[in-house]
């Protein structure tokens, strides 16, 4: 299973989410601080949920990272658009 396919899993299983969009953006870090050379370095995510409805921009964001678990630790970099 790849990381996209991981981050994917996750998140849907967390959140049901009704747009969930992983974008991989590591080759545009090609070379950069953080590029480890696996080509799964960096992530963009969109995802939007009805769990998030209630909650603060920083409490959906620290949700967001809880449900990633140890994918935290092993990506560089994940940009989030969550609504």
């Amino acid at each position: 299973m790849t990381v996209k396919e991981e981050i994917e899993d996750r998140l849907t299983a967390a959140f049901r989410p009704s747009v969930l969009k992983v974008e991989n953006e590591s080759h545009k870090h090609a070379g950069h601080a953080g590029d480890d050379g696996s080509g799964a370095s960096h992530f963009h995510i969109t995802i939007r949920a009805a769990a998030f409805r209630d909650m603060t921009r920083i409490a959906r964001h620290r949700a967001v990272q809880q449900a990633l678990g140890d994918l935290n630790q092993r990506v560089h970099a994940i940009a989030l658009d969550i609504g």
